[in-house]
């Protein structure tokens, strides 16, 4: 059975004023933490490897508000939601929390990212190397199409350790589109939202691309 991936060019805001209570089993959501990365030169901060030059933008100027948070919890039975350390106003104790260990090496970038979790449990680590054109599986190498993308794997592990079969899944900042890809191969249900059209157009080529390789879309 294929998985439904839905994916959409707008404000999740609106369409989340739109969707019922506890309409998705998982949330999983990758906000701007509002710390400028979407205008930063990404060309200079490596010793390892070259950076790709994204499109400058505004995108992550500044943090969703206290609304974003209480609609995403009220569509949505559970949540992981990175890079909580800069929503702490909005979200209640963590109950868990999950990191991702970059194993970046020598350069300016975060060791590592976190994410806050409403389901209960011990806190849990993945580690997948992630910097530039230097990646855990180099065999298979992911295509860089947006400045904050997360591996597919990341997701693929997110999903086998938080998610039940056939749980809907939702996403509201759909970014470069990995956890399609990722919802996709482990036919997961997705709903997903991004606001910047080249983005969006991205990362539906991106899923297009994954899906038809050896598959019909």
């Amino acid at each position: 059975m294929r998985a439904e991936i839905n994916l959409y060019n707008s404000d999740c805001m609106e369409a989340m004023r739109e969707m019922d209570e506890n309409q998705f089993e998982l949330a999983i959501v990758d906000p701007p933490y509002g710390i400028g990365e979407s205008s930063k030169n990404f060309s200079s901060r490596s010793v390892l490897a070259n950076s790709n030059k994204y499109t400058v933008k505004d995108w992550d100027n500044q943090t969703p508000d206290g609304f974003y948070f209480s609609e995403l919890k009220r569509v949505s039975k559970n949540q992981i939601i990175w890079g909580w350390n800069y929503f702490v106003a909005y979200l209640n104790e963590c109950p868990s929390y999950i990191v991702w260990n970059k194993k970046n090496g020598a350069n300016d970038f975060a060791d590592c990212e976190s994410a806050w979790c409403s389901k209960k449990g011990a806190a849990r680590v993945f580690e997948y190397k992630w910097h530039g054109m230097l990646q855990e599986n180099m065999k298979e190498k992911e295509v860089r199409i947006h400045p904050t993308q997360k591996p597919v794997q990341l997701y693929k592990w997110l999903l086998k350790n938080y998610a039940k079969e056939g749980d809907k899944i939702l996403d509201t900042h759909l970014g470069s589109g990995s956890i399609a890809l990722a919802c996709w191969d482990m036919k997961h249900d997705l709903t997903a939202f991004e606001i910047d059209a080249e983005y969006y157009e991205a990362a539906k080529k991106r899923l297009e691309q994954h899906t038809s390789q050896g598959q019909l879309f």
